[in-house]
């Protein structure tokens, strides 16, 4: 009986891991240059860039990052979709803003008014803020409903809740 827990507990453990990658692999090594970064997505057809502002010792971007951003659907979406940059809000690495200004990590999110961990922008084309998440979400099917809010143009006519409802009523 208990070796047969432990062989389940295993096979689950393995389909698991087989699902989930590293969060990292969501936020390629950067130079941190924004403008740099949005040209490449540009560039790869992408629909503009993706930002997320978080910190290593923060418990809701831990548990995004470990149940969310860990999701090889969610990272394969959003790696389609848009270029993605991960900003350390109490990091040191340089950050090249879309007017050109180079700061420390902390101090562009400190200028971007980050003021809670995670946040994600989302960037257009022309570098313009299209919209703002402030906060985790927990699910990975929410998380992609909040890449398709933005993508689709949504953000401009109804708020995110009321995209979620819609959505939601539609699977039904």
């Amino acid at each position: 009986m208990i070796a047969r827990s432990v062989a389940a507990l295993l096979l689950v453990a393995a389909a698991t891991a087989a699902r989930a990658e590293s969060w990292e692999r969501l936020f390629p090594p950067t130079f941190g240059d924004l403008r740099a970064e949005l040209a490449d997505a540009k560039a790869g057809g992408r629909k503009g860039l993706f930002v997320m502002y978080h910190f290593e010792e923060c418990p809701y971007c831990r548990r995004m990052k470990e149940g969310v951003l860990a999701q090889r659907e969610v990272q394969d979406w959003y790696l389609r979709e848009f270029g993605t940059i991960a900003i350390d809000t109490r990091g040191s690495q340089t950050i090249t803003g879309f007017d050109g200004k180079s700061l420390p990590e902390n101090e562009y999110a400190r200028a971007a008014k980050v003021n809670r961990t995670p946040t994600f922008d989302f960037y257009g084309p022309d570098g313009s803020l299209l919209y703002r998440h402030a906060g985790a979400i927990y699910e990975a099917s929410g998380f992609l409903l909040l890449g398709r809010y933005v993508a689709s143009g949504a953000y401009r006519s109804q708020s995110f809740r009321d995209y979620v409802t819609t959505q939601q009523k539609k699977e039904r």
